[in-house]
Parts: C-alpha cells; structure tokens; sequence
C-alpha cells in the first residue's frame, strides 16, 4: 500500500489550494479515504472522509463549507479542494485508509498560509 500526497505550497489567506493522495497497492475504489492534518506542535486531527463511491462526505466543523474531498476511482486518488484558506490551515496534510484493521498513512504534504 502506498499513499502519495502532494499540491502543498504557500498560499495567502483567502486563497485557494487542491491537494492530491494517489494511492497503489490496494483496490482503491473498496476503500473509506480520509484526510488528516498536524499543525505544529499539535496532535494530527481529522479533516474529512469520503467512502468508497464518493457519495457520502463528511467534515470537521473547522473546514465544512470550505473543503471539499472528492475522489477518481478511475485514477485511484483523492482530493481535497481547499478554500477560504486561513492562517489556522497551516499544517501538514495526510491521507489515510485502513485495510483489513491496519492503518496507512501517507508521508504529507506542507500546506502554509501566509501573507
């Protein structure tokens, strides 16, 4: 199993940033996907999850209504559409699934909100 991430980069408050998870080693179209976050010296918090169809979403009240995940079965990754992005964004951005009970996490991506 791997995850890749990558899109991360600096970005000004208000601005706008998308971020890629491609998967292998896995049927990736079976899976729950989700994205994380840690910010510097906090603990890594949940940021959304999209189940295996990509019909049902779900959000952390910080980010609803400003993220948005989605995913390509077909090209076996995940997205995370950011917008409205804040200076409290900051952090390094994972994606995650678990199979058959063990959890994978990808190596992140550094998302900065700066002016």
């Amino acid at each position: 199993v791997q995850l890749v991430e990558s899109g991360g980069g600096l970005v000004q408050p208000g601005g706008s940033l998308r971020l890629s998870c491609a998967a292998s080693g896995f049927t990736f179209s079976r899976y729950t996907m989700n994205w994380y976050r840690q910010a510097p010296g906090k603990e890594r918090e949940w940021v959304a999850t999209i189940i295996s169809t990509g019909s049902i979403t779900n959000y952390a009240d910080s980010v609803k209504g400003r993220f948005t995940i989605s995913r390509d079965n077909a090209k076996n990754t995940v997205y995370l559409q950011m917008s409205s992005l804040k200076p409290e964004d900051t952090a390094v951005y994972h994606c995650r699934t678990v199979l058959n009970g063990a959890t994978y996490w990808g190596q992140g991506t550094q998302v900065t909100v700066s002016s």
